[in-house]
């Protein structure tokens, strides 16, 4: 049994999609917005796929979000990605990113640490004292890079900064400058066209709501929202599976049913409704389709490495409960109770709910 070690390695977008980027720069024969390596054309088929081209859909949510973000990006505000854990803003914006500036690299992780320095620039001490302010001496962070360059800066998780610090973003969007008084009272870094700032904010992380008004209509807000259709969501989580495996998904068996079950508890769970229309507490975890696709990833190790090769239901109960609800109390009563309601009756005429249900209950 190998395994590739760089199938392993997470490769940035423009990485990744090399291929598809060159191919459509070639027959990219619509009007590009100025600083743009591709029309909002082609980066709109680079997102949402194009059958002609052989480019694959790589968003699976609302097309008209898409359009709209593009609309954004080319004019003078931000874009602001919000949403629930795990419904890919990061990776949405990683993808505008890499096909409006085939540089997806320039982000800013925002924490509680992050300072006024981690958005503008900095300084090497040692040469600032050697040779004073230069532009040999200073630091530029990914947001001056992006300016200078004319490409995309994405703003991870921004409402995890303290609000003084978000509040930098101010006249960087509404000036499209960056001042750099130690050069100069009058020396500043003019953005080149292209530039412009995605954001991503968590709705359940506090203080997305405490953004200042002055700072709130820099961006537009587009809300990503989690995949309603339990069918589509079966289809896309078997799919990404088989993305994660790659070259060990030739040894595990997936049954469309197992994948079935996984969907229906996570769907169930994120609505607080069962299919049989019984209402259920929602737990605090997050249950999104990109978590769905993690737990079947850990199910489908687990059942290569330490069992016969055929992805069950158990695999599943045993990832679930052991990563998602090991740390919340309440959220174990709430499982504990869907499991004894929803699931148990559910065990009674089905195998593969029979196995998760036995299964969860070791735990």
């Amino acid at each position: 049994m190998k395994q590739n070690f760089q199938n392993q390695i997470k490769h940035s977008s423009e990485q990744k999609y090399q291929a598809e980027l060159e191919r459509l720069k070639e027959q990219d024969q619509h009007r590009k917005p100025a600083g743009w390596q591709l029309s909002a054309y082609a980066v709109r088929s680079f997102i949402l796929g194009d059958a002609k081209l052989d480019i694959q859909k790589k968003f699976y949510g609302d097309d008209a979000l898409v359009d709209r973000a593009l609309v954004t990006l080319m004019g003078n505000q931000g874009l602001m990605l919000v949403g629930e854990p795990g419904t890919a803003k990061s990776m949405l914006s990683e993808l505008f990113s890499a096909a409006i500036s085939a540089n997806s690299q320039l982000t800013i992780q925002g924490t509680a640490g992050t300072t006024e320095d981690h958005i503008k620039y900095s300084w090497n001490y040692a040469l600032l004292l050697s040779e004073g302010p230069t532009d040999k001496s200073l630091i530029p962070s990914p947001l001056f890079y992006a300016m200078k360059n004319g490409q995309i800066a994405r703003f991870e998780e921004i409402t995890r900064c303290p609000p003084e610090i978000q509040d930098v973003l101010v006249s960087l969007l509404s000036e499209k400058q960056m001042m750099i008084p130690e050069m100069g009272q009058d020396f500043s870094l003019q953005a080149t066209q292209g530039f412009n700032i995605i954001a991503t904010a968590n709705l359940r992380d506090r203080g997305v709501h405490e953004m200042s008004a002055a700072l709130k209509r820099r961006f537009n807000f587009e809300t990503v929202k989690p995949i309603r259709d339990q069918k589509f969501e079966i289809e896309l989580v078997g799919l990404q599976l088989k993305n994660q495996l790659a070259d060990l998904y030739s040894e595990i068996q997936v049954r469309p049913e197992v994948i079935e079950l996984l969907v229906t508890i996570f769907n169930e769970l994120r609505t607080g409704q069962s299919l049989q229309g019984a209402t259920l507490k929602t737990p605090d975890a997050v249950m999104s389709t990109a978590e769905a696709v993690n737990i079947a990833h850990a199910a489908g190790l687990q059942a290569i490495y330490l069992s016969d090769g055929k992805l069950k239901a158990e695999h599943l109960a045993q990832q679930l409960i052991g990563v998602v609800f090991k740390d919340n109390p309440d959220d174990a009563k709430r499982l504990r109770y869907y499991l004894d309601t929803v699931v148990k009756e559910r065990a009674r005429k089905d195998a593969d709910w029979k196995s998760f249900y036995e299964a969860s209950r070791e735990f």
